[in-house]
């Protein structure tokens, strides 16, 4: 049977304005993020302005494209030429705020030349006399709107972006997660946090309306779903099943760190399930070597499993551990970085797989020469 909601069919109820984009916010809680935490942060906080959180963006961007030989002035620079040959070697090496920045940049353009043919969806969180819209779906357009009004040379539109207004009574957080679900390239930590509002949610939690820690979303990894709601939450996150709802739901365990570097480079929710088994301390490390070294999920649970096999029984060292050692006190000076490159490298049969196994060796050692010297 299909829900009817009356409210959606009443008078007025949904309308169709241009609204100035001084009076437009972002959904601070959204699960998909548009800007890199620290501005999303700031800007939320109201420490930055729109303008000033874009101009954040396209610094950071500056850098980063500038340390790997492709510095830039204008915006616009970012988009591709076609008269290249080498966008297409260059896209694999492009920094996620790069990525971010470019598409705003291809939008923004896309909205100047073409018009913008979907509105955003607003809720009025208008009070007294104050107007105020607080975006539900359509983020990047409100801040390619932004980037053509203040940045993309040439702009002679009046500073007003076509909203669709939905009633702050038929606002629920069901609709902007069916919404993220049906877009493409929301990320597994994203897709944690859409899991989260959802079980908050039907638990009756109020859902703030400024910026909020991970800590927030971690108040659903001691929930449950309610009888009777589990197929409405499945649905809304595309249909998913109870077995993947959870899994999603467990990234919520994930280092503060970890989970920011996860959401910044996309990275796949099978691969992320075996950096929970690390300590948290590990994590963030674990995923910036996923990142350097494009791990695959097989690779990552083969390098924690090889840390893993160990178990140290009534206060006595394990025997690998002694061997270890006595291997390394006794032949330290026979071995030189070259040979215990090439035999690695045989040992695990994958070169991406020895030098991230090395560099957790380099860690493990690290860590043991700063133990307290009583011990």
């Amino acid at each position: 049977m299909l829900d009817f909601d009356p409210q959606q069919f009443a008078d007025n109820s949904i309308r169709v304005e241009r609204i100035l984009l001084e009076l437009v916010r972002p959904d601070p809680v959204q699960p998909r993020r548009v800007l890199p935490e620290r501005i999303h942060t700031a800007f939320h906080h109201n420490r930055l302005t729109p303008t000033q959180a874009l101009r954040e963006l396209v610094q950071l961007v500056q850098v980063a494209a500038r340390q790997r030989g492709r510095p830039f002035s204008n915006v616009l620079e970012l988009l591709p030429n076609p008269e290249s040959e080498n966008d297409d070697d260059g896209e694999a090496k492009l920094s996620p705020e790069e990525i971010l920045l470019r598409d705003l940049v291809n939008l923004a353009v896309t909205i100047n030349d073409d018009g913008q043919v979907n509105p955003i969806t607003v809720v009025d969180v208008s009070e007294g006399v104050t107007r105020l819209y607080r975006i539900e779906t359509g983020e990047r357009r409100y801040w390619a709107a932004w980037l053509l009004r203040d940045f993309i040379p040439g702009y002679t539109g009046d500073g007003m972006i076509p909203c669709t207004i939905v009633p702050l009574t038929t606002s629920t957080v069901f609709r902007q997660a069916k919404e993220n679900s049906a877009r493409s390239g929301l990320s597994a930590v994203a897709m944690a946090r859409q899991a989260a509002l959802l079980l908050l949610t039907v638990h009756g939690y109020e859902i703030p309306t400024y910026a909020v820690t991970n800590d927030f979303y971690r108040q659903a990894l001691d929930l449950r779903l309610p009888r009777g709601e589990a197929e409405r939450v499945y649905s809304a996150m595309g249909g998913i099943d109870k077995r993947r709802f959870s899994q999603f739901k467990d990234l919520l365990k994930l280092s503060d760190e970890a989970m920011e570097l996860a959401d910044r480079h996309q990275i796949d929710e099978r691969i992320l399930r075996h950096i929970l088994l690390l300590p948290a301390q590990d994590q963030a490390e674990m995923v910036q070597q996923v990142v350097q070294l494009n791990l695959t999920s097989r690779q990552v649970e083969a390098i924690i499993n090889e840390e893993d096999g160990h178990v140290e029984e009534q206060g006595q060292l394990p025997i690998f551990a002694i061997k270890l050692a006595r291997m390394i006190v006794k032949d330290i000076e026979k071995h030189d970085p070259q040979t215990l490159w090439l035999a690695i490298c045989r040992i695990q049969k994958d070169p991406l797989l020895a030098q991230a196994y090395l560099k957790r060796l380099a860690q493990l050692a690290l860590t043991a020469a700063n133990s307290p010297l009583d011990e």
